[in-house]
Parts: C-alpha cells; structure tokens; sequence
C-alpha cells in the first residue's frame, strides 16, 4: 500500500498556539487554587479544544492544532515530561523586553529517555476531535520543542557532569522515540519549534553563546544542525516534520532582534526538514537576502509576515509585494504564508483578544487564496 505524504505546510498555515478562552483560563485557575480537581480541569479543556478545533474549520484552515491549551508554556512542558528531566522554580530573569515570565526551568536530573509521554494523548484527543468535525481535508498539527531545546539549554555539569557527546546521543535516541511514537499515535504533521537558533542573529548573541560553550560559532551551529537532522533522520516517509523560527515571543514582546544570514546555510540547505516557518513580520527579522541558499524544491518556506503580537491588520498590498519580493529566491510554488508565530506561547498570551486573533488568521486565508489562486 502507497503511503500519501500529507501535503503541507498549507498555503494559509499558522505556528500553533491560540489563546487561551475565559473558561479555560477560570479552569487553570480554580485548579491552581485546589478548587477544582485534574479530572474537573480535564473536562473543560476538552471541551474548550473541541470548540476551538471547529473555529479553526469553520474558519478555513486545514493544519488543526489544540491550541496548546493544555500547556502553561510552549517548551517546558514537553520537556520535563521526557525522562530524566524536571521542571523547577529558578532565579531566572525574563530575557524579554518588557515583560516577566515565570521563575520556571528545566533541569536534567538522570538519563534522558523517551518512554510514554502524557502529550500522545493530547494528541489523540486533537486527531479525533478534528476527524469527528473535519471534512476530511485537514490534518491534525502538532507542536513540540526541537531536541536543540533541550541539548543547549541543559548545562552541562548536571547529571552528565559534562559528557557532552552521551547527553548528545541520548536526547537524539529520546527525540527518535519521541518522532515514532507520535507517528503511532497517527500523525502526520510534527513541528519543532526551536528558538536556540537567536544565538545567532546578532554579534552580541554569537559572543555570548562562544564565550559560553567554549566553542568555535561554526561548530555549535554544526552541532545544532546535526542534533535537528539526527532526531528526524529515522522518521517514517509519509511524515512530515517542520520547524518554526522565533526571537522569543511572550505578551506581545520579543528576546532579540537580527537576520537570518549567519544561519542561512544551515537552515535553508543543511537542515533536513520539510518545512520551515520563519519569523519575517518586521524589520528585526532581517531582509530576504538570506534565501538565496534555499536548495530544496520539495521544502517549504513559510513566511511570518503577519504579526501575532499586536491586532492592526498588516496592509494586504504591502504583504503581496512582500511575498513577491520573497520569490526573486525562492519559488513561489514552495512558499507559503501565516503569523509569524502563535498567538499564546505561554498561557497568558499575546495582547490582543480573542476576534481580533480570528481576524489575523483570515487575513492570512485571504491573502493566501489571492496570492496562490491555483493551488
């Protein structure tokens, strides 16, 4: 039998996350407070993920996500869920500009595994809700930290006590067993969202990354590469994996700022995924000038240009000419469009509301469905 790779990334796509709903947010609340217990707090997700996979049809796009509205953060979560891995309240000071995250941190206290994990059954209730809603055209996307999350974020003189290359091989075996086990759960649509990719945007984040690691920058981007190519190098053919670029987004604020040209190599012909969702909605993303090392015609490129940190609608024209300006390097055929990243990747959310979140995706659909009329 023929395995049919799913055919995305969409030409109107989006990173993952929404916001979070009144009766979600009251749910987390109650629970944190010992009102309600897990199962009560279970129920309202449920329900609040159904309504959200049938706005999400209803409103045309095919990729179906849940929202992460099980997760307080789009990383740590996942992350501390892996084996040998915890969460834990730090001194940590928020890199944002303007705003503070939670004290909340990973650590690795024993070997990393990969054995089950309590998101391949949010997966599964995301499958089956959007088969019970859907018309069959749209697939269920899911979203987890790239292997890169957890390999640079980890320092090494925890329970490795420095042996990089076996808590290297390690997180690769654990993100391999990860990869076949959402695959067996069905599905067809994986992105690794991996922001260590800043460490290189500007000269002030390569110094600080080199004086860290001890490390050449060609190196540590290298490794990196390899890490992301190593997870997914034994993922079945009719899978599809992507990965989505940021520089940092929490209540509508950012980390860094800076292009894509240190890195242009490594993502555009070095990176063996199917897709790559980049961040573009601004001038802190760089010019387009760094897509000319684009080699793949059977990849993706989605263009972030519509903003998810602030609700004034982008100008359709000026996004038009952006897409076009976009395609002097690579063909229109294999680039498509959407937010530049999702709407909620912690539980508070970015600052605008709920319509005026509906309003940038159909913005998206819209000028997608202009732009790629063929399609």
């Amino acid at each position: 039998m023929t395995k049919t790779l799913v055919k995305a990334p969409f030409k109107a796509d989006h990173v993952g996350s929404f916001l979070r709903t009144a009766p979600l947010k009251e749910a987390r609340t109650a629970y944190a407070n010992g009102e309600i217990d897990k199962d009560a707090l279970k129920a309202v997700e449920d329900k609040e993920i159904e309504k959200l996979v049938q706005k999400q049809i209803e409103t045309g796009l095919k990729s179906i996500t849940d929202g992460e509205f099980r997760r307080s953060w789009w990383h740590l979560d996942f992350l501390s869920g892996i084996e040998g891995v915890e969460e834990f309240e730090t001194e940590y000071i928020s890199q944002f500009k303007g705003a503070k995250t939670k004290n909340k941190a990973i650590r690795v206290v024993g070997k990393v595994n990969f054995n089950h994990h309590y998101m391949l059954e949010h997966f599964t209730f995301l499958k089956e809700a959007v088969e019970k809603y859907g018309d069959g055209s749209q697939v269920a996307k899911f979203s987890i930290p790239s292997p890169n999350m957890l390999f640079t974020r980890i320092q090494e003189d925890s329970y490795y006590e420095g042996n990089r290359e076996q808590f290297y091989n390690d997180t690769v075996a654990a993100y391999q067993k990860a990869i076949q086990a959402f695959y067996d759960a069905g599905c067809r649509y994986l992105q690794l969202d991996d922001t260590s990719w800043i460490d290189f945007v500007s000269e002030e984040r390569i110094t600080a990354v080199v004086e860290k690691l001890g490390m050449d920058v060609q190196d540590i981007i290298d490794t990196r590469v390899s890490c992301l190519n190593d997870a997914i190098s034994k993922k079945p053919a009719d899978m599809l994996i992507t990965m989505h670029i940021c520089r940092g987004n929490f209540r509508s604020t950012y980390i860094t700022s800076g292009g894509y040209d240190n890195i242009s190599d490594a993502i555009f012909a070095n990176l063996n995924v199917d897709g790559l969702f980049l961040e573009y909605d601004d001038n802190r993303s760089g010019d387009f000038e760094p897509l000319k090392n684009f080699t793949r015609n059977d990849q993706t490129v989605v263009l972030g240009l519509i903003t998810s940190k602030f609700a004034k609608l982008e100008d359709t024209e000026t996004i038009k000419e952006r897409i076009k300006e976009a395609s002097q390097y690579i063909p229109l055929e294999n680039l498509s469009l959407s937010p530049q990243c999702g709407f909620a990747s912690t539980e508070e959310g970015n600052e605008l509301t709920e319509e005026e979140q509906w309003n940038k995706i159909n913005h998206v659909i819209k000028i997608a469905q202009d732009v790629w009329k063929n399609n």
